[in-house]
Order: structure tokens, then sequence, then C-alpha cells
């Protein structure tokens, strides 16, 4: 078992506190991108015009990808359950399949991958927390 203030303890810690933040920040994505064909006209007028451009949605997507990997095998490291994966992976592919199509033209289809996408995202942390941490059961096979 991991001793308090263990370089491993810390390291669970900072991916416990990272699915946190992955799993925020991709739910708030699928509703960013649920809502976004509803709020065009409305995000210049108070100031949040670049939510809507689609540099920031690209650049958004290839960091929540990175922290998602991130914590997915940080995770797995730890608790050796693959779950977590059966979400990540379909909602990556759904995620990069939205930001190659092209709004303008399929705009509906867009924002359904995107949020599609964010949501599978944000539960793949959430398992990834409760596998981690919640369900965690200190056995013969645990590596800490």
């Amino acid at each position: 078992m991991n001793e308090p203030g263990s370089d491993s303890e810390t390291a669970a810690s900072i991916t416990r506190v990272a699915d946190r933040l992955g799993a925020t920040a991709s739910f708030l994505c699928a509703v960013h991108c649920a809502l976004l064909p509803l709020l065009v006209a409305v995000l210049p007028a108070i100031g949040l015009g670049f939510l809507a451009d689609h540099g920031f949605e690209r650049g958004f997507v290839v960091f929540a990808v990175i922290l998602a990997f991130s914590t997915m095998i940080a995770g797995f490291r730890r608790h050796h359950h693959l779950r977590a994966f059966w979400f990540l992976i379909p909602g990556v592919l759904l995620l990069l399949t939205g930001v190659v199509i092209d709004p303008h033209h399929a705009g509906s289809l867009h924002a359904l991958l995107l949020a599609s996408g964010g949501t599978l995202v944000a539960t793949a942390h959430l398992i990834n927390l409760r596998l981690g941490h919640w369900g965690h059961v200190h056995n013969a096979y645990c590596r800490h």
C-alpha cells in the first residue's frame, strides 16, 4: 500500500484531478457543441465569439484527446481495467470525425458528432475515476 505523500500516491492524486478536469471539460464541450447552433448569433454579442471559432474548437479537441489518453493510460497502469477505453475510443473517433466535417455544409451532423464524442469522453473519464479511486480493491495484483 502507498505511504501518504509517496510518489505513486502523488501521481494517483494528479491523475484523479486530471480525470475530473477532463470529465468536466468534455461535458462542457458536449454542451457547447449541442448548443452552438442556437448560440452562434448570441456569442459575439456577449464577447464570447471565439467559442464559435473552428480553430478554437479544433485546439480544444486536440487538448481533450491528449488529456484523455494520458489519464486513461495512467489509470490503466493503476487499476488494470480497459473499461474506460470502451468509451474513450469511440468518443475520440466521433470528435475527430466531427472536426473534419465542414460545419457550414453539415452543421447538424458536425454538432451531433462533437456532442456525442464529448459525452463519451466525459463518460470515459468518470469510469476511469471510479476504477482508479472509488472502486479500487487492494489485492495480490496491485502494483502499489
